[in-house]
């Protein structure tokens, strides 16, 4: 299939996420360094004394100002480009309702989180970032633990799967992996988007195989079966295990780093306190500027992995060319770029492109 429109779509996304990213830097940079950070927290003052409410209007002003400067950017992105290229089934309404009810979510769980930061901040000073690391790897896994259950349904309806051959086919897959599922979900991806997906989530109990309405009604029992199997081989190679240490071993030395980087910067800001609220902005510029590092690095282990579990799926199905074809339709559907620059790929791509992973099936 020609790849030039999927490139095109592909590109667009890249070079208006990119220079967002600089713009959203450069501002944030601006807001503190020409005292308009300060200025904000002194007028908050004049309604309250107290720190924490001053946080959280100091936090909501920047966001709601952020959320009006880029909605133009959002809505070409998330509605307009998406429509263009004829990926999603939203209306305009709809698409508002959807990205309103991510916001409360955000608010639900974003808003404690500050609090508990700005609390440890405080109460700990340099060594902020060692309990918050603890408290947010305990959220993290409380929140993994909920989402299928609680979170998911709020966007998704998320119903048993009724096709028994392939719960069936699934349920084997997932005993020969020493997984243990009580049962397999779809969820109606369809409401919002033409593209297909299908996700392993949960911990615990709450462990579910998730297939999008979107890939059940476009392939092959077969097919399906393949791309359940690359996702049981994550949990099978203890991917997911592995995520967990790496992610969290990186947070802690994340939080350090912009600690220690947080605290050298203050004084050429004109701060001298690390819980100055009119300072914390530079834990975002800091945050940023480690992320571009981390970020090729872990990218390269996720694809790592994705290879790994490729590999689990063919050898554990034995149907090679079926999962060919359902990651060729899966690419075309989605409007995947098959071959993307190298550079693009190493650094933004947390999955290998079609090309290369075909590639590596011809050598398995």
């Amino acid at each position: 299939m020609d790849n030039s429109k999927a490139k095109k779509y592909n590109n667009i996304k890249l070079v208006v996420g990119i220079s967002k990213g600089i713009t959203a830097f450069i501002l944030l940079f601006l807001f503190v360094w020409l005292n308009f950070s300060t200025m904000l927290e002194e007028y908050l003052r004049t309604f309250t004394s107290n720190n924490y409410l001053v946080l959280l209007i100091f936090t909501f002003s920047l966001g709601l100002f952020s959320s009006i400067l880029f909605s133009p950017v959002k809505y070409f992105v998330e509605f307009y480009l998406e429509h263009k290229y004829n990926l999603s089934n939203q209306t305009f309404w709809k698409w508002i309702w959807e990205d309103a009810k991510e916001a409360a979510v955000g608010l639900v769980i974003g808003v404690p989180i500050i609090l508990i930061f700005y609390y440890l901040l405080n109460l700990f000073n340099d060594l902020w970032w060692l309990p918050f690391g603890i408290v947010l790897f305990i959220i993290s896994v409380f929140l993994a633990r909920i989402l299928p259950i609680i979170i998911l349904p709020i966007f998704y309806k998320v119903t048993p799967l009724e096709n028994e051959e392939l719960k069936s086919k699934i349920m084997e897959l997932s005993k020969d992996a020493g997984l243990s599922v009580e049962n397999i979900y779809k969820f109606d991806m369809s409401k919002n988007t033409k593209k297909a997906n299908a996700a392993f989530t949960g911990l615990g109990k709450s462990k579910r195989i998730l297939l999008g309405d979107t890939l059940l009604e476009n392939y092959t029992n077969d097919e399906i079966e393949t791309v359940i199997a690359h996702e049981l081989g994550h949990y099978k190679k203890k991917h997911i295990i592995k995520n967990i240490l790496i992610g969290t071993v990186t947070s802690f030395a994340m939080f350090f780093l912009i600690s220690k980087f947080y605290s050298l910067s203050l004084p050429y800001f004109g701060f001298n306190s690390l819980t100055t609220i009119s300072a914390l902005p530079l834990l975002g510029l800091w945050a940023t500027l480690i992320s571009l590092i981390i970020t090729p690095i872990s990218n390269s282990i996720s694809r790592k992995f994705e290879y790994e579990a490729d590999r689990y799926a063919i050898e554990t199905t034995n149907k090679k060319e079926a999962f060919i074809n359902t990651l060729e339709k899966l690419t075309d559907q989605n409007l995947g770029d098959r071959e993307p620059h190298p550079i693009v790929e190493w650094f933004f791509y947390s999955h290998p492109s079609i090309k290369k992973r075909v590639e590596a099936f011809r050598n398995i």
